[in-house]
């Protein structure tokens, strides 16, 4: 859902304003800032959310099939994002924000029955279900203390629109990625992609053990790939094309009043040396991956409130986000990504919840533990140990590899699922990646980081 952004580039080329003349009456309107007072202080440079829905009321029967769009949408939000456009014009920081993270809305009035609601927990998402487009910007400027400046949301359809009108998007991944509730498959190495499979790779949930983590990242690669069709194909140097793709991406997503094609033009002519190199990509660290929440049913994510201020902060100044980034711990490189590897935590000594701050430390690493830590046959251990299937060797030298003096002890038959029997010998959790190319240091990407080689 993050095409949205190229709305900002599409004027890129400085071309005359008469280009983008009239297209304003097909942008369909929201007012997500209605009797919105006391809002945070504005920073320097432009914030917009982008919002991506699960709306699919112009997809035809035979694309429903095709791209397995089939169901009833929630009305609520798949995909968020804020999009800080510098006021130099000269770098956009994108930060995710996950739609299952643990938030308390605003006090707000219900726009139905003009009642007071107070604030309650909720999953970000949630928002948008129970109070629209208003709600939601309220409830992230809480969350965030950034001030938004601009709301933009896209559908399915507008997503599949405005990625065809460009011609589609060049992908790569350096591993096959399947996933049956979408039908996503593609192998190894470089792939165009059109809109519908586009949507495929932007939504796919079940390609890994990351779940919700791993799309972000590919939204962010493709929001990058993206950028580089839309600078690079010289589609914003012709004049009749740059109409039919602005005419495209703004006749089929909404947008609050104030963002109109006078504002993108002269956005889009501050930007005109804009490429992939000046965009990063970030998401919101989470302290904890299932926080069970008063008043919310299920498991939602609890951000890291410290790391989360830093990033925020960095927006509100206009601040690049890499060098805040460049100041963590570096990660050790793995065979495999601590997102696709589950792990069972036993305390194997007689201390009291060292099972726990095990898995804990884990799960803050980005391993997908079970969260229900229990005590080892043998309370004895001293060293930890790592038990693995020999089938999934790998994972288990990349989760030994996070407990530094860890021992590796194959048991065939255990499964994928990884067993550490915590040993009095332990220490903490080493922050480990995955050995993947298209990664960048420490939770931050550019644009250029991402793209095809």
């Amino acid at each position: 859902m993050v095409t949205a952004l190229s709305v900002t580039v599409l004027a890129t080329a400085g071309i005359g304003h008469s280009v983008l003349t009239g297209i304003d009456d097909g942008i369909a309107r929201v007012d997500p800032f209605r009797d919105m007072k006391n809002r945070p202080h504005a920073g320097h440079g432009t914030n917009v959310l982008v919002v991506g829905t699960d709306g699919r009321d112009k997809i035809t029967p035979e694309q429903r099939r095709k791209y397995r769009l089939g169901g009833e949408p929630c009305h609520c939000t798949d995909t968020m994002m804020i999009v800080h456009i510098s006021a130099d014009r000269g770098r956009a920081s994108v930060v995710s924000l996950p739609r299952d993270s643990y938030a308390v809305t605003p006090e707000y009035t219900d726009p139905d029955t003009g009642k007071k609601r107070p604030g309650h927990p909720v999953r970000l998402n949630a928002a948008y279900a129970e109070g629209g487009p208003q709600l939601t910007v309220r409830t992230v400027e809480k969350m965030t203390a950034v001030k938004i400046d601009h709301y933009l949301e896209v559908d399915f359809t507008s997503f599949i629109r405005t990625v065809d009108v460009l011609g589609g998007v060049r992908i790569c991944t350096a591993r096959p990625l399947k996933d049956a509730n979408t039908g996503l498959n593609l192998g190894p190495g470089q792939h165009r992609l059109d809109g519908g499979r586009s949507l495929q790779y932007v939504r796919a949930r079940h390609v890994d053990a990351a779940s919700d983590f791993g799309r972000m990242q590919r939204q962010q690669r493709f929001l990058a790939a993206l950028i580089e069709q839309a600078t690079s194909s010289g589609v914003l140097l012709n004049p009749v094309k740059l109409r039919d793709v602005a005419g495209t991406v703004l006749g089929s997503v909404r947008a609050d009043r104030g963002f109109g094609t006078s504002e993108m033009f002269d956005l889009g002519r501050a930007m005109r040396n804009f490429s992939p190199s000046s965009s990063e990509f970030t998401t919101v660290p989470i302290a904890t991956m299932r926080y069970r929440a008063p008043g919310v049913v299920g498991e939602t994510l609890k951000w890291n409130a410290r790391k989360a201020r830093k990033i925020f902060a960095a927006l509100r100044e206009d601040r690049p986000l890499a060098p805040y980034a460049a100041k963590r711990r570096k990660a050790v490189r793995v065979p495999v990504a601590p997102e696709q590897i589950r792990v069972q935590v036993e305390n194997a000594t007689m201390t009291p919840g060292l099972g726990k701050r095990v898995d804990d430390g884990l799960a803050a690493t980005g391993f997908v533990t079970t969260g229900t830590p229990v005590n080892a046959a043998d309370r004895s251990v001293r060293r930890t140990v790592v038990l693995h299937d020999p089938r999934w060797d790998r994972s288990a030298k990349s989760l030994a590899t996070a407990l530094p003096g860890s021992a590796l002890r194959a048991r065939p038959g255990l499964g994928p699922t990884l067993r550490v029997l915590a040993g009095a010998d332990f220490k903490g959790v080493r922050r480990v990646k995955a050995e993947d190319p298209y990664q960048g240091e420490d939770g931050v990407v550019t644009g250029d980081d991402v793209l095809c080689e």
